[in-house]
């Protein structure tokens, strides 16, 4: 049998790039996990490489790496990023959110690309998903097939890598559900926008999860009592994508 190839694995440290690394981990438990996470200068920046190394290591995985994307900070154009600009309490409902940072996943995914084929990875896992982040327009499956294709055209004859997404339809309940099921460590993610000693629990990101763990049944372990559901848990068949 030849060697594995490498899974890489964008990981932030929230909610779904941890579920992503735990679907990662079931698809090829004997190939070898490779875990990308990038600095941009986000607001919550220190919090997340914590999140990040933590999970890592739950997750033992083979090869890390931490990249510097300050340029992202530089471009500006996002309440994440920005100094000047605050995070918004709440989603404002319609159009493209503050907390978008411009054509983030693409500067992540051709990073991941690139490592991956110095590493001779083949599959590449991002933890986007449409239901919950439908005002981003680099988070739709439409963007994901066409970036797929630049791969393919961008990179060596002989290089083969995919491009999976297995939370792209599922909402946040679904994901919580998914990740309980994989025994996700969700009590090490952080998914706040803000950074500090524990979760706002207003601005957006917060309120989503919040909700999702609410509609799953489970409890945050970040917010067990804000976030505690009162429906007990039921058998749910998830459909990865």
């Amino acid at each position: 049998m030849g060697k594995r190839a490498p899974s890489v694995v964008l990981l932030s440290g929230g909610l779904d790039s941890t579920v992503t690394a735990a679907v990662a981990r079931r698809d090829r438990p004997r190939n070898p996990l490779a875990l990308l996470h990038v600095n941009y200068g986000q607001k919550s920046q220190a919090r997340e490489l914590k999140a990040f190394r933590r999970i890592a290591g739950v997750y033992r995985a083979d090869q890390l790496l931490t990249l510097d994307f300050s340029h992202l900070k530089k471009i500006g154009g996002s309440s994440l990023t920005d100094t000047g600009r605050k995070i918004p309490d709440r989603h404002p409902g319609t159009g493209i959110p503050t907390t978008y940072v411009p054509f983030r996943n693409a500067n992540l995914l051709a990073a991941a690309v690139a490592w991956a084929e110095v590493i001779g990875a083949d599959r590449i896992y991002i933890g986007v998903n449409e239901p919950d982040s439908r005002h981003y327009p680099d988070t739709r499956a439409e963007f994901i097939r066409a970036f797929g294709r630049a791969v393919s055209l961008g990179t060596k004859p002989k290089t083969r890598i995919t491009l999976h997404t297995p939370l792209i339809r599922l909402k946040k309940s679904g994901i919580v559900r998914l990740g309980h099921q994989l025994g996700a460590p969700f009590h090490l993610t952080w998914s706040c926008y803000r950074g500090g000693p524990r979760p706002c629990g207003r601005c957006s990101s917060c309120l989503i999860r919040g909700k999702g763990f609410q509609q799953a049944g489970l409890p945050d372990p970040l917010s067990p009592k804000k976030f505690l559901g009162r429906n007990k848990i039921r058998s749910t068949k998830i459909n990865i994508f």
